[in-house]
């Protein structure tokens, strides 16, 4: 029996990265397996919504991704006059176990995934190229993707994902979570891919969907892998604390006509309890942990928790709120937190107050969301005419259809 091609393209994305991460072990190389597990993908987006979902999805992709990898890899050898040993078919590079469909263990997959975030976010990288290179192999991102996400150009981007897979196999980085003594050196790279693949999963940049849940699911799952590694540490339960905290309120952020519900507006019973109160311990035991040294996780968490606890919109501690902005800006003093504070500056003290502040971020106008706050600032104001400029400039960024749908609803109501 077919399936629907929407459901099979999101069941191809939830399993090619655990697909690609058991790969990256098997055959030792990034680049090899991405290859592979790319031409499995594409066999199944032709196959699966004809013949039908197999009962191992993952076992189907795995087989497919490894018998592709075989061939490169004969392609390879025949290249360096290995012809003989690469074409006996009796003898498959990694042995006979190759083909096994017998599903991986779940703690294998696990601990699949967390050696590839260590080996993207290995510290011979910078920063900037561990987050990139995890997002594109670990997050499935595209290159378009990942460049949206670091606000970096495409081509940029492109440029740096082939050198950090070159360095990766010229400097022999192991395929391995590291021992307890390394792990601190990898901590910035490894929470930023965590943080970021949760963000592209939570409002996707562009696409049909407002959340991919198939990517926020993966990102808390590792960031509680994350936790059993390093219980004490405060990044990890911050970041842990945000992503909980934050899909809390998956289940109201879209009406029942698939429509985007804004913060103001969302049915706060309908927000996870349980979530809520594990992120709301987690951000307590991060603040103590850092009594003297703010993190911008907890921070960010503790951002999340005033709007968690607030019984309704009009109860938000904007307070508390613009308080927390200002201690995470002498930590993290980016243009997209001064954006958040000023939209957090605007419901306290009014539109006028948060567009003025707005309108000295002088380097979003690539970002659709200053735009969109400007615009809504803008409407508050009745200076129409502008607000529709705003509008119609985020329109032309990238945005997902939910996101892009409220957008034009808004600009139509200016036209009313």
């Amino acid at each position: 029996m077919g399936t629907s091609g929407g459901a099979v393209a999101r069941l191809v994305r939830e399993e090619g990265t655990r697909v690609l991460a058991t790969l990256v072990r098997v055959t030792g190389s990034v680049d090899l397996a991405e290859d592979a597990t790319q031409d499995a993908v594409v066999r199944a987006l032709e196959t699966w919504p004809v013949d039908g979902v197999p009962d191992n999805p993952r076992g189907w992709l795995l087989v497919t991704a490894k018998r592709r990898a075989i061939d490169l890899l004969r392609r390879e050898a025949r290249r360096a006059g290995k012809e003989a040993a690469a074409m006996d078919p009796a003898v498959p590079p990694w042995g006979d176990g190759l083909f096994d469909m017998t599903p991986e263990p779940a703690e294998v997959v696990r601990d699949d995934l967390l050696r590839l975030v260590f080996t993207c976010c290995h510290p011979a990288l910078a920063v900037e190229t561990q987050v990139a290179l995890a997002l594109r192999t670990l997050g499935g991102l595209s290159t378009a993707a990942v460049a949206r996400g670091l606000l970096v150009p495409e081509a940029t981007m492109a440029k740096r994902l082939t050198r950090a897979k070159q360095k990766i196999a010229r400097a022999a980085i192991p395929y391995r979570v590291p021992a307890a003594e390394d792990l601190p050196a990898r901590l910035t790279g490894v929470a930023a891919t965590i943080y970021l693949i949760f963000n592209e999963g939570y409002a996707a940049g562009a696409g049909a969907d407002l959340v991919r849940m198939g990517l926020t699911g993966e990102a808390i799952r590792l960031a509680r892998l994350l936790a059993e590694l390093m219980p004490d540490d405060a990044t990890v339960l911050g970041l842990l604390a945000l992503l909980l905290l934050q899909d809390s309120r998956r289940d109201s952020r879209l009406d029942s006509d698939g429509r985007l519900v804004l913060l103001p507006d969302q049915d706060r019973g309908r927000w996870d309890a349980e979530a809520i109160r594990q992120g709301v311990t987690l951000v307590g035991a991060a603040l103590r942990r850092s009594p003297d040294r703010p993190n911008q996780y907890v921070l960010q968490a503790a951002i999340a928790a005033c709007h968690a606890l607030a019984q309704s919109y009009p109860e938000t501690d904007w307070n508390a709120v613009i308080s927390w902005y200002d201690v995470l800006l002498r930590v993290q003093d980016t243009s997209v937190v001064r954006l958040n504070r000023a939209a957090a500056i605007a419901e306290r003290d009014g539109p006028s107050a948060g567009l003025a502040l707005l309108d000295t971020i002088g380097d979003l106008d690539g970002y659709p969301w200053w735009h969109a706050t400007r615009a809504e600032l803008l409407r508050r104001l009745h200076r129409d005419g502008e607000a529709g400029v705003a509008y119609r400039r985020a329109l032309e960024l990238d945005l997902s259809e939910p996101q892009s749908a409220h957008l034009r609803a808004r600009l139509a109501e200016l036209a009313e």
